[in-house]
C-alpha cells in the first residue's frame, strides 16, 4: 500500500486534469510492478478500490478507463474488473452511476467479444446486465444505451449469438415487471430503444424481432395492467418489423427470411393464452397488428408465402368465440384480405385439404348479423370460400396430399385441422387409433354388441350428442364434462361437420351430426339453416342431389326451438308455390309435415296444404300426390287425433287410382283404426269394394293388410264381416305370383301378420277345410319373410290347441300287426303244456320265456315254503338249459347264449325279490342278497358241470352282472374273480374262453368308481390273449375286449378317493385303450402281416403305448394250417368283432383318422361291399374267416358311424347291396364245407342286424326292393336243405332285421314301432323299422308264420329248437313276455299289449307337422322341400308345449342330414345360412329334451367331447353358448363332465390349426356368453359346478387376445366382442376366485418377459371390471406405479383401459389419479410413460376430448393443450398449483437427462436414473414439458418461471418422434 500511497495522495490534487494524471500513473505503474505490488496483489487491489470509490468524478471516471484499458490489455482478470465495477457502481454516487454502467457496459461487450467463456456461459443471476439492474432506478437510462450499443457493436461478430447473451436479461426483466414497477419502467424504455435499433441495423434486424417474439411468451397478463404491457411491446415489435420489412425489400435481400420471421411472430403472439387479450379489446388489437403486417407485406408486392396459413386457424377460433361486431369485422377483414392475396399468388397444381375451409361454418353464421358492415364482409369471404369447397368436392381423395404429417406440439387449432383431416383423408374407420370419444360413453357396458355398428367418429359424435340432449330431456343432472361440451364445443363441431359433409362416405351420417348439434344448442339454429341454404346452392351446382335432400331433411329438426319454427316455416312456403316445380314442391310438403312432428303449432298450415281441394287439384303430379299421401300418413300414425282432422284426405287417398297413394291410405286409416278413433267395421264398410278392387296390387294387398289387421278387435261383434276379412286375408297370404316375386313375399308375410292377431276359432271357423289347407301352405311355402311370419302364426295356432286340447286317459294299443298277433301267442302255442318240460327240447326260447308265477310262491299245493326253493327251481331249470344249449366252440352262438341268459336271470331275480317282499317286507337291500345267493348258486354249478355246461354257466354268470344295479358292485367283483379264476386255466379251452367274453361283459357294467377291478380285467385278458395260443381263446379275448372298450372315456368320472384327480383315471383309460387296440391289431397281423399298417396309425394317436416294451408280446405268426382251422374260424372271427366294438372308444379317444382306418379295414372284408377293394389274402380260407368277422362286426361299425356321420350314404348302399350280392352267391354254391357255412351264417346275422341298425336309427332310404331281396335270401336259407345252422342264420337274419340284434355285442335299443300316417304301398324307399312298413308287411308276415310253424313243430328237433329261439328274440326285443308267464293262467290278448298314451289328435298342427317331419325325404319322385321350410317346421315345433310320442331321435337325425343331401338338388339362396338346419335341429332338441329321452340322448351325444370336436363351427357354437339351457337338463355328474370337456376343448384350440384366429375367437365368445348365462341363472343353484365354470372362464381369460394386437391383424371387431363377452361374464364370478386369476405380482410388473403380455392383460381386465363397478378402484390404484414405471410400449393398452375406467369415478378420484401420475413423473425411470397416461387422462377429461386420437406420440403432442385446458376448468383448480409444482420438477429433471444425452454425458445425475431406452425421446420429451410449462407458467414462482424461460432447449432432430 506504501508503494501507491503518493500516488493516490495526488489524487486528491485541486485539478482535475492532476487528478487524472495521478490515476493513470497508478495504472501505470499496476502494469509494470511486481508480482508482489501487481493489481492482483493486495495493494494493487486497494489502490484501485480506492480510486473507484473516491469522490471526485474525474478519477471516477479516469478510473473507469483505465481498468477497462487494463483489462482490454489482458493485465487484468474481465470477471475481476466486472466485479469491482458492480462493487462501486453498488455503493456509489448517483453522479457516478452511469460511469460504472459504461464500465461494465464496455467490459461485457469486450468479454464477449472475445467469446469469453464465462462471460457467455453466465446465468441469468450473474449476468452483467442483470446486477447493474438490480442497482436501483438511476441505472436504467445507461443500462438501456449500454443494451443497444452492445447489440449495435456486435453486428458483425453475430448478432444471434447476441441476442442469445441478452435473452435471460431481457427474460428477467419481464418476468419481474409484475414485482417491481422500476423494471416495468425499465422494460418501457428498453422496448422502444431495441426496436428503435432494428429500424437502424436493417440486416441485422431480424435475430432481434424473433428476440422480443421469443420474450413475448413470458410476458405477464393477469390485469389491466400488464396486458396493456403486452399490446405495448407488440406495438412497438410490429413497427419495428414493417420498417425493416420496407428496408430489406427496397435493398431486396432476406426479404423471404423476413416473411418467416413475421409468421412467426404472428404466431406467438396469437399463441398466447386468451385470457390475456379476451377483454379491453385485446382480440381486435392482435388482429389490426396481423392486419399491418400482412398488408405491408401485400403492399411491398411480396407473395403469399405458404407458412402465412398458419394464422388461419388462430383467427378460425377467435372468430368462433367473438361475439362483438367490431372484433368480428376486424377478423373477417383480415381473413378476407389473407384469402385474396394468397388466391393471387398460390398455384393450384397440387390442391390440399386447407385449414381455410374451416371458415365456412363461422362465416355462414356472420351472414346473419344485423350489422351491415359484418354481413357484407362476411358474404364477400364466403363467396371465396364457396369455390374452395367445389374444388374440394371435385378433386380425387388420392390427390389430397395431408398437411403437418411431422409431428408437433399441438396448438388447439392444429387439433380441430388435424381430426378434420384424419377423417377427410380416410373413408374407413381406423381401429389402430380409435377416438377417444369411443369411450366416452356414460354407459357402463363395455362395447357395443352390435357387430355392424359404425366406428365413424361422426357416428359416435351424434350418440355422444343425442345421449346428452337425451338426458337434458329426462331432467337428470349433467357431467361438468357434458356441460362444458355444450358451453364450448358445439360451434367448433359444426365447423368439421360443415366440411365433411361435402365428404363421400360420412356426408350422410356428418349431416346427422349437424341435426344433432342443433339439438344440443339451440342457438346454432339459424346457423344451421344459412348453412343447408348455402350447401344446397353448392349441390346443385355440383349434382350431389343425395346430400341435397339429406340436408332438406334437418330443417324439421331445426324446429325443435320455438324461435325457429317460423323461419324454418318461411324457408319451405316458398317452394310450395303452384308454379314451383313438382319435385321441389313434393320435398316441400314433407319437410312441412316433419316440422309439425316437432313442432304442432303449425298443423294449420299443413292442414290446408293436405286439404282435399289440393289434394285433387294436384293429383296429376304423381310424385306431390305420393308426397302428399305419405304425410298424411305421417300425421295418423303421429297423432291419430290430428288424423281424424284430416279424414276426407284419407279417404282421398283410398279412391285414388295410383296403387301407391292408395296404399298409403289405406296405412293412414291403419294407424287411425289401431288408436281407436275410427271404428274398423264402419270404415270396412265403406272401403271394402276399394280393398277387393286392389288386392291383385301388391302394394296395396301390402298396406290392406296392415289396416286388416286391427279387425281382430272387434271380429266376435261383427262375425260375417270379420269372416270376410278373413278369408281375403287368407286368400292374400295363399297366393302365388309370378311377377314381382318380393313384393308379393312381403304382402303375403303381412296376411299371416295379420291372422296372427285374430282369435284362432274365427279363422278356423272362416277357412274351409282349414287344418289340411293350413299344413299345405306351410310345407310348400320357401320364401323366408312369408315362412317367419306363419311361424307367429302357427305357434299361436298350436299353443290355442294346447290350451283347448281334450283330457285323453291312457289306452291300452291292441296289437293289430299279424307278426305281434303271432309273438303274442308264442309261448302258448310252444309251451302247450304249461311245464318246463320243452327246457331240454327247446332251451333257447325257454330262457327267454321262463318265469315263476307270483302265485307259485304265496300259495297252492306247490307253494315255495323259503328263498331256497326259489333257487332250487331256477337252479334246476339253470342246470337242464346249460347242458342242452350247445355253443360248438362257436362265438356266435355263444353271443346268443349270451343274451338269452339276460332276461332268464331277470326272472329269477325277479322272483326272489318277489318273494322276499311278500315274506320279509322289512329286510333291507334285497336286490344284493338275491344276487348273492344266485351267483353262489351259479359258481358251484360251473364247477360241478361238464365242459359243454361250464361254458354256459360262464356266460349266465356275465348275464347277471348286466341286470344288477350298481349298488351290487360287490356282487360284481366277486363274479369277476371267479372269472379271472378260470380265464387264467390254459389246460381248460372251454373255461377261458366262455370267462373271457364273460369277463369282458361284466366289466362294461362295473361300478363307476371301481376303476381298479376293470382295469385289473382289462389286463387279464389282454395277457391272456398274448400268451394262449388257442384261436379260439384268442377271438373270445377280443370279443370281451370289445365288450370293455364300449364302457372306456364313457363314463361320467365320480371319484370317491380325493387324491386321484379325474385326468388321471381318464390318462389311465386312454393308456388302457392303446393296449387293446394295440393287442387287437397284433393278432390280426398275425393272421394277416399285410394289416400291419394299422400299428403303423396306433403310433400316431397312442405314442405311449406304441412305445412301450413292457406290455406283452404277441408272437409275429401262428404255426397254423389254414386249410384246417375247422371249428376255428369263429375265434378268427372274433377277432374283427373285438376291433368293430372298439371304434366308440377309439373315436372318444380323438383318434379320427384311426376311426376312418378301421372302419375302412372291416368294410374292406366284406365281399361285394365295394368293389373297389381288392384283397390280398395268404390263402382262400383265411379270407373266408377275415370275412365271417367283418360280416358280424360291421353291423356295429356302420350304427356308430351313422351316428356321429362319419358314414354316408353310398357306402350304406353298398354295404347292403355287398350282403345281397354275397349271399345270393353262397346260397348258389351249395358248398358244405364249414367255411363257406360259417360265412353264410355270418352273412345272415351281419345283414339282418345291418338291416336293422340302418332303418331303426330312421336316417336312411333303402329301397324296398332291395330288401325285399334280402328277405328272400334269409327264407332260402333257412328252407333250401342246408345244416341245422345254416338254417338258424336265415332265421336270425329275420328276426334281426326286424331289430331283434340277435348276436350282436352292443344291442341298438332304438324303438321298433313307429307312427305311419298316408298309404306308402307305392313307395319305393323306405325309413323307419321295418314293422311299421305296410309295403313289407306281407312279405315279413309269411316268413313269420313259416318260422312259428316250424318252432312249433318240426321232424327237425335241431331246426325246431333254433326257430322257437330266433322268435323269442324278436319276442323279447318287441317287449312281449315281460313279466309273462310260461302257462295260460293270465288271460288271452294282454300280454302283448303295450301302454302308450294316445293325447293328440292325427289332426292337431303338431301331430301333422311331427309326422311330416317323419316322412320327410329326398329320395321321393316329387318336388324337393326347401331347408327353409324344413327349418320352420323345426322352430314352430320347438315353441310346442309338447310332442307326440314318435322316435324323435331318429327325426332329429334324418332332419341334420338334410340339408347336405338337398344341397345339389336346390338352387343356390344367398339369404339361406349354411347350418341353419342342423341348429334349429338341435334347438328342438333342447326345448323338449326335459319331456323325450330320445332328444335328451341326442344332446348328450352331441355334447360329449369326442364327438363335438367333429361339428361344425356354428353347431360348436351354439351349444357353447347355451350352456345355461344344457344345466336344466344333464344331471348332476354330466354337468362336471360337460364343463370339462368345454375347458379341454378350449385348451386345444390354442394350438388347433383347423379354424383360423377369426373362428377361434367366435367360439370362444359363444363360451363366454354360455357361461355368462350360468352365471346369471337365478333359479338353480350353480354352486355345484362353479369351480367347473370357473375353470373354464381361467382357459378362456388366457385365451384373450391381446386388444393391441387385433388392430394389426384386422380384428378389432372380434378382438373387442371377445373381450366384452368375457369381462361381461367375469363380472359375475366369486370376488376371490377373480381376485386370484387377476392377481399381478410386482416382480412380474417391474421385470417384463415373456409372461408381460399376460400381466398386461389381467391389469385391462381389471380396467374393464372396475369400469363395470365389480372390482373397486383402489385394487387397481396399487398398480399405478407399477403401471407408470414400465416402458410405454408395454402398457399403452393398459393405460388406455384405465383412462377409461376412470371416465366413471368421481371428480376427485380423477385428480387424485393425475396428481399421482405427475409426481410419478418426476422418478420414474420411464417418464414418457407417466406423460402419455397424464396426456391421456387430461385429454380424456378436457373440452378437447371429442377432437382428440388415441395415439402414443399424439397424446403427448397434445399435452400443452390437454393439460392447460383442463386445469382452467374451475373444478380441477384445486390441484393446479399441486400439479404445475410436480410437472415442473419433472421438467427439471427431464432436462437436465435430455442435455446430458445430447452432449453424451454418461456421468452419474443427482437425480432418479432414467432408462437408456428413453434417450431417443430425450429431446421431444423436453419440447413437450417445455411447452407445458410455459401454457401454464402463470402456477410458477417467477423464480422458476425465469428457469424455465432460460433452458436452453436443443432443436428437434428430424429423427425425433
Amino acid at each position: 500500500m506504501d508503494s501507491y500511497s503518493s500516488l493516490l495522495e495526488r489524487t486528491r490534487a485541486p485539478h482535475p486534469s492532476l487528478q487524472r494524471f495521478a490515476v493513470i500513473s497508478i495504472f501505470e505503474k499496476l502494469r509494470s510492478a511486481p508480482a508482489q505490488l501487481d493489481s492482483d496483489s493486495g495493494p494493487g487491489s486497494d489502490a484501485i478500490t480506492q480510486c473507484l470509490r473516491s469522490a471526485s468524478p474525474a478519477v471516477v471516471d479516469q478510473s473507469v478507463r483505465e481498468l477497462c484499458r487494463l483489462v482490454k490489455d489482458s493485465k487484468f482478470d474481465l470477471a475481476r474488473g466486472l466485479l469491482e465495477f458492480q462493487s462501486a457502481l453498488e455503493g456509489c454516487d448517483s453522479r457516478f452511476v452511469d460511469v460504472f454502467v459504461k464500465g461494465i457496459g464496455f467490459l461485457t461487450r469486450y468479454g464477449f467479444h472475445k467469446n469469453n467463456r464465462s462471460l457467455r456461459s453466465c446465468s441469468f443471476e450473474t449476468h452483467p446486465f442483470v446486477k447493474v439492474l438490480s442497482c436501483g432506478r438511476e441505472v436504467q437510462s445507461e443500462l438501456v444505451r449500454q443494451v443497444v450499443l452492445f447489440l449495435a457493436q456486435n453486428k458483425r461478430t453475430g448478432m444471434v449469438e447476441a441476442c442469445e447473451f441478452l435473452k435471460s436479461f431481457l427474460n428477467f426483466t419481464i418476468i419481474r415487471m409484475p414485482i417491481s414497477p422500476s423494471v416495468s419502467t425499465f422494460v418501457k424504455d428498453l422496448i422502444p430503444s431495441l426496436t428503435s435499433l432494428c429500424c437502424s441495423l436493417t440486416l441485422e434486424a431480424m435475430p432481434i424481432i424473433k428476440l422480443l417474439g421469443e420474450c413475448l411468451k413470458y410476458l405477464p397478463g393477469k390485469n389491466a395492467d400488464e396486458l396493456r404491457n403486452i399490446f405495448y411491446f407488440v406495438e412497438h415489435t410490429i413497427d419495428a418489423y414493417v420498417v425493416v420489412l420496407r428496408h430489406l425489400v427496397g435493398m431486396g435481400m432476406l426479404v423471404q427470411e423476413a416473411q418467416l420471421c413475421g409468421v412467426e411472430l404472428v404466431e406467438t403472439i396469437f399463441s398466447l393464452p386468451q385470457l390475456h387479450y379476451k377483454h379491453s379489446g385485446g382480440v381486435e388489437s392482435m388482429v389490426e397488428v396481423l392486419k399491418r403486417l400482412v398488408w405491408v407485406q401485400k403492399e411491398l408486392g411480396l407473395s403469399y408465402i405458404p407458412k402465412m396459413s398458419t394464422v388461419i386457424l388462430p383467427l378460425f377460433l377467435h372468430l368462433i368465440q367473438s361475439e362483438l361486431e367490431h372484433e368480428q369485422l376486424s377478423i373477417l377483414k383480415v381473413l378476407l384480405f389473407l384469402l385474396k392475396w394468397k388466391s393471387e399468388n398460390e398455384f393450384v397444381a397440387k390442391f390440399n385439404l386447407k385449414a381455410d375451409v374451416l371458415l365456412v361454418f363461422p362465416v355462414i353464421n356472420l351472414v346473419s348479423s344485423p350489422s351491415s358492415h359484418v354481413k357484407q364482409a362476411a358474404i364477400n369471404l364466403l363467396s371465396i370460400l364457396d369455390k374452395l369447397l367445389i374444388n374440394l368436392s371435385t378433386e380425387p381423395k388420392k390427390k389430397l396430399a395431408m398437411q403437418g404429417t411431422c409431428l408437433s406440439i399441438s396448438r388447439p387449432g392444429d387439433i380441430i385441422f388435424r381430426i378434420l383431416q384424419h377423417l377427410w383423408c380416410q373413408d374407413l374407420p381406423l381401429p389402430s387409433n380409435p377416438f377417444l370419444l369411443e369411450h366416452a360413453s356414460n354407459d357402463t357396458t363395455y362395447v357395443n354388441d352390435l357387430p355392424n355398428a359404425p366406428n365413424t367418429w361422426t357416428y359416435l359424435m351424434v350418440e355422444y350428442s343425442m345421449r346428452i340432449v337425451k338426458r337434458r330431456k329426462s331432467l337428470l343432472p349433467l357431467s361438468r364434462s357434458q356441460e362444458i361440451f355444450i358451453a364450448e364445443m358445439p360451434s367448433l363441431l359444426g365447423a368439421i361437420a360443415s366440411i365433411l359433409v361435402m365428404h363421400d362416405e360420412m356426408g350422410s351420417s356428418a349431416a346427422d351430426f349437424l341435426s344433432a348439434i342443433g339439438l344440443v344448442d339451440s342457438k346454432l339454429g339459424v346457423p344451421l339453416l344459412l348453412a343447408i341454404l348455402f350447401y344446397n346452392h353448392i349441390f346443385s351446382d355440383i349434382n350431389f342431389h343425395n346430400m341435397l335432400l339429406k340436408l332438406l331433411a334437418i330443417l324439421p329438426s331445426l324446429a325443435s326451438h320455438p324461435m325457429m319454427t317460423p323461419l324454418i316455416v318461411q324457408t319451405i312456403l316458398p317452394m310450395l308455390q303452384k308454379d314451383a316445380k313438382p319435385v321441389l314442391y313434393a320435398t316441400a310438403i314433407r319437410l312441412l309435415c316433419k316440422v309439425w312432428e316437432i313442432n304442432d303449432r303449425i298443423f294449420g298450415i299443413l292442414q290446408g296444404v293436405l286439404h282435399p281441394k289440393q289434394f285433387t287439384d294436384l293429383m296429376s303430379e304423381r310424385n306431390i300426390g305420393i308426397s302428399m299421401a305419405a304425410s298424411i300418413r305421417d300425421v295418423c300414425r303421429k297423432n291419430p287425433d290430428r288424423g281424424v282432422d284430416l279424414i276426407l284426405s284419407v279417404s282421398a287417398c283410398i279412391e285414388s287410382s295410383d296403387p301407391i297413394i292408395q296404399a298409403l291410405g289405406f296405412q293412414s286409416l291403419a294407424h287411425l283404426c289401431e288408436a281407436d278413433v275410427i271404428d274398423f267395421y264402419t270404415a270396412w264398410d265403406v272401403i271394402e269394394k276399394h280393398v277387393i278392387a286392389s288386392s291383385g296390387n301388391p302394394h296395396v294387398a301390402h298396406s290392406a293388410c296392415l289396416l286388416l289387421k286391427w279387425g281382430a278387435v272387434d271380429a266376435q261383434a261383427y262375425p260375417e264381416a270379420a269372416r270376410n276379412v278373413l278369408r281375403l286375408l287368407w286368400d292374400i297370404g295363399t297366393s302365388r305370383h309370378s311377377d314381382h316375386e318380393s313384393l308379393w313375399a312381403k304382402t303375403r308375410a303381412s296376411a299371416f301378420e295379420a291372422l296372427a292377431s285374430y282369435e284362432i276359432p274365427d279363422i278356423q271357423k272362416s277357412i274351409l277345410d282349414f287344418k289340411k289347407t293350413n299344413l299345405d301352405i306351410l310345407t310348400s311355402e320357401t320364401d323366408p319373410k312369408v315362412l317367419r311370419a306363419m311361424e307367429v302364426y302357427e305357434v299361436k295356432l298350436i299353443t290355442h290347441e294346447h290350451i283347448t286340447r281334450r283330457r285323453f286317459m291312457k289306452e291300452k294299443r291292441v296289437t293289430t300287426n299279424k307278426i305281434e298277433k303271432l309273438l303274442d301267442v308264442f309261448p302258448q302255442a310252444i309251451f302247450a303244456s304249461g311245464n318246463v318240460a320243452g327246457a331240454r327240447k327247446l332251451p333257447g326260447a325257454v330262457l327267454f320265456c321262463f318265469t315263476l308265477n307270483p302265485k307259485e310262491m304265496t300259495k297252492g299245493p306247490q307253494s315255495v315254503q323259503g328263498l331256497q326253493d326259489v333257487h332250487a327251481k331256477y337252479e334246476n331249470v339253470l342246470v337242464e338249459i346249460a347242458s342242452s344249449l350247445q355253443l360248438s366252440r362257436n362265438i356266435i352262438i355263444a353271443l346268443l347264449s349270451l343274451q338269452s341268459w339276460k332276461p332268464f336271470m331277470e326272472s329269477w331275480m325277479r322272483s326272489c325279490v318277489t318273494f322276499l317282499d311278500a315274506k320279509a317286507p322289512s329286510t333291507v337291500n334285497k336286490t344284493s342278497k338275491a344276487a348273492n345267493g344266485i351267483l353262489k348258486i351259479i359258481r358251484r354249478v360251473a364247477e360241478e358241470s361238464v365242459p359243454r355246461s361250464a361254458e354256459n354257466v360262464a356266460l349266465a354268470t356275465g348275464a347277471l352282472c348286466e341286470i344288477l344295479p350298481s349298488a351290487a358292485h360287490v356282487v360284481k367283483a366277486t363274479a369277476s374273480k371267479f372269472l379271472l379264476d378260470w380265464l387264467f386255466q390254459y389246460e381248460h379251452e372251454h373255461r377261458q374262453w366262455s370267462a373271457a367274453i364273460s369277463l369282458g361283459f361284466i366289466s362294461s357294467h362295473l361300478h363307476l368308481t371301481d376303476h381298479k377291478q376293470k382295469f385289473q380285467n382289462i389286463k387279464a385278458i389282454i395277457e391272456v390273449a398274448c400268451s394262449t395260443r388257442s384261436t379260439l381263446v384268442k377271438g373270445a379275448c377280443s370279443v370281451g375286449l370289445g365288450f370293455l372298450c364300449h364302457d372306456l372315456l364313457a363314463q361320467v368320472e365320480v371319484s370317491d378317493d380325493p387324491n386321484l384327480e379325474k385326468e388321471t383315471f381318464k390318462m389311465q383309460e386312454v393308456d388302457m385303450l392303446g393296449q387293446i387296440i394295440k393287442v387287437l391289431f397284433q393278432m390280426i397281423c398275425q393272421f394277416n402281416p399285410c394289416s400291419s399298417d394299422l400299428l403303423e396309425s396306433l403310433v400316431v394317436h397312442f405314442p405311449l403305448v406304441a412305445g412301450n416294451t413292457d406290455s406283452c408280446i404277441v408272437h409275429e405268426s401262428l404255426d397254423v394250417d389254414y386249410d384246417d382251422l375247422g371249428e376255428d374260424i369263429w375265434g378268427v372271427a372274433g377277432l374283427f368283432l373285438g376291433l368293430g366294438s372298439s371304434i366308440g372308444a377309439v373315436y372318444r379317444a380323438g383318434a379320427y383318422d384311426l376311426v376312418h382306418k378301421i372302419k375302412a379295414f372291416i368294410m374292406s372284408w366284406v365281399p361285394y361291399s365295394n368293389p373297389s377293394v381288392q384283397n390280398s389274402l395268404s390263402s382262400e380260407t383265411l379270407e373266408i374267416a377275415f370275412s365271417v368277422g367283418s360280416c358280424l362286426a360291421i353291423p356295429h361299425v356302420v350304427a356308430f358311424c351313422t351316428r356321429v356321420e362319419l358314414m354316408c350314404d353310398n357306402e350304406i348302399n353298398y354295404l347292403v347291396t355287398g350282403f345281397k350280392e354275397l349271399l345270393s352267391e353262397l346260397l348258389s354254391l351249395k358248398k358244405s364245407d364249414t367255411f363257406y357255412q360259417s360265412l353264410l351264417v355270418a352273412s345272415c346275422v351281419g345283414a339282418g342286424n345291418l338291416l336293422s341298425c340302418v332303418l331303426n336309427e330312421g336316417v336312411h332310404c333303402l329301397k324296398v326292393e332291395l330288401i325285399k331281396n334280402l328277405l328272400d335270401l334269409f327264407r332260402r336259407s333257412y328252407s333250401n336243405p342246408q345244416p341245422p345252422l345254416v338254417h338258424f342264420g336265415g332265421m336270425l337274419g329275420v328276426v334281426n332285421a326286424l331289430g331283434a340284434g340277435a348276436g350282436a355285442l352292443f344291442h341298438n335299443h332304438s324303438s321298433a314301432t313307429s307312427h305311419t300316417i298316408g298309404d306308402q304301398n307305392e313307395a319305393l324307399y323306405i325309413k323307419g323299422p321295418l314293422l311299421s312298413s305296410p309295403v313289407l308287411e306281407p312279405q315279413l308276415t309269411s316268413l313269420m308264420q313259416e318260422m312259428f310253424l316250424v318252432a312249433q313243430n318240426s321232424d327237425d328237433h335241431i331246426l325246431q329248437q333254433y326257430a322257437a329261439w330266433a322268435v323269442s328274440f324278436l319276442r323279447h326285443h318287441l317287449g312281449f313276455g315281460e313279466s309273462q308267464n310260461i302257462d295260460n293262467s293270465l288271460p288271452s290278448g294282454v300280454s302283448g299289449q303295450k301302454s302308450v298314451l294316445q293325447n293328440f289328435p292325427e289332426d292337431s298342427v303338431v301331430m301333422q307337422l311331427s309326422t311330416w317331419l317323419m316322412h320327410l325325404n329326398h329320395h321321393g319322385t316329387g318336388a324337393v322341400l326347401h331347408v327353409q321350410t324344413v327349418s320352420t317346421v323345426l322352430r314352430c315345433l320347438s315353441q310346442a308345449p309338447r310332442l307326440p310320442a314318435l322316435e324323435w331321435g331318429a327325426i332329429i337325425r334324418r332332419c341334420m342330414k338334410y340339408e347336405s343331401q338337398v344341397a345339389d338338388l336346390l338352387l343356390p339362396d344367398p339369404a339361406l345360412k349354411r347350418g341353419l338346419l342342423r341348429e334349429e335341429c338341435l334347438q328342438l332338441s333342447l326345448a323338449h329334451a326335459n319331456k323325450l329321452k330320445s332328444l335328451l340322448g341326442f344332446l348328450d351325444e352331441l355334447s360329449d367331447l369326442s364327438r363335438f370336436r367333429t361339428l361344425e363351427l356354428n353347431l360348436q357354437s351354439w351349444i357353447l353358448s347355451r350352456l345355461a339351457d344344457l344345466m336344466k337338463i344333464f344331471s348332476g355328474s354330466r354337468l362336471e363332465k360337460l364343463f370339462d370337456d368345454v375347458a379341454n376343448f378350449l385348451t386345444s384350440l390354442l394350438s388347433d390349426n383347423v379354424y383360423d384366429i377369426e373362428q377361434k375367437s367366435l367360439l370362444r365368445i359363444s363360451c363366454w356368453k354360455g357361461l355368462y348365462f350360468c352365471m346369471d341363472e337365478t333359479s338353480l343353484d350353480t354352486q355345484d359346478y362353479i369351480s367347473n365354470m370357473e375353470n373354464c372362464m381361467k382357459v378362456l381369460f388366457s385365451s384373450l387376445p391381446p386388444l393391441h394386437r387385433a388392430a394389426i391383424q384386422g380384428l378389432d371387431q372380434s378382438c373387442s366382442l371377445e373381450w366384452s363377452s368375457g369381462v361381461r361374464c367375469l363380472a359375475k364370478a366369486r370376488h376371490d376366485w377373480l381376485s386370484d386369476i387377476l392377481k399381478v405380482s410386482e416382480g412380474n410388473l417391474v421385470g417384463g418377459g415373456c409372461d408381460f403380455s399376460e400381466v398386461v392383460k389381467k391389469i385391462q381386465a381389471m380396467a374393464m371390471l372396475v369400469r363395470l363397478g365389480s372390482i373397486s378402484l383402489s385394487e387397481l390404484g396399487k398398480l399405478k406405479a407399477y403401471i407408470l414405471n414400465t416402458m410405454s410400449d408395454g402398457v399403452w393398452d393398459v393405460m388406455v383401459e384405465v383412462v377409461v375406467a376412470l371416465q366413471y369415478v368421481e371428480g376427485s378420484v380423477k385428480r387424485q389419479w393425475l396428481l399421482d401420475a405427475v409426481e410419478i413423473s418426476c422418478i420414474t425411470s420411464y417418464p414418457s410413460t407417466a406423460l402419455r397416461f397424464v396426456g391421456l387422462l387430461s385429454g380424456s377429461c378436457s373440452k378437447y376430448m371429442p377432437l382428440l386420437v388415441v395415439d402414443q406420440n399424439i397424446v403427448l403432442n397434445d399435452l400443452p393443450v390437454t393439460l392447460s385446458s383442463l386445469l382452467l376448468d374451475s373444478s380441477w383448480g384445486v390441484v393446479a398449483e399441486s400439479v404445475v409444482s410436480y410437472l415442473w420438477a419433472s421438467t427439471e429433471r427431464i432436462y437436465d437427462w435430455a442435455m446430458r444425452v445430447a452432449h453424451g454425458d454418461k456421468s452419474p445425475s443427482s437425480q432418479e436414473p432414467i432408462d437408456e431406452s428413453e434417450n431417443s425421446v430425450a429431446v421431444f420429451l423436453l419440447h413437450v414439458m417445455h411447452h407445458t410449462c410455459v401454457s401454464l407458467k402463470d402456477y410458477l414462482p417467477p423464480e422458476k418461471q425465469l428457469r424455465l424461460a432460460n433452458m436452453a432447449i436443443p432443436p428437434e432432430s428430424p429423427g425425433q418422434e
